[in-house]
């Protein structure tokens, strides 16, 4: 279980290392918000069996 991760974010701009700041474990697999420490942007990761769903992705 990763507390860290190296992410890009939109607000500041780069990459950064982003803090997990909450978890759960539902029925789609475990759920991990991410906070940048230095703004106020968060992005939310869902991973099942391999499987992430980033809402940082634009579709």
């Amino acid at each position: 279980m990763a507390m860290e991760l190296d992410h890009d974010c939109p607000d500041c701009g780069g990459e950064q290392t982003f803090y997990r700041a909450a978890s759960t474990t539902m029925h789609l697999g475990e759920k991990v918000k991410w906070h940048c420490p230095n703004c106020d942007y968060g992005f939310v990761q869902i991973s099942d069996n391999g499987t992430v769903v980033d809402s940082s992705v634009d579709a």
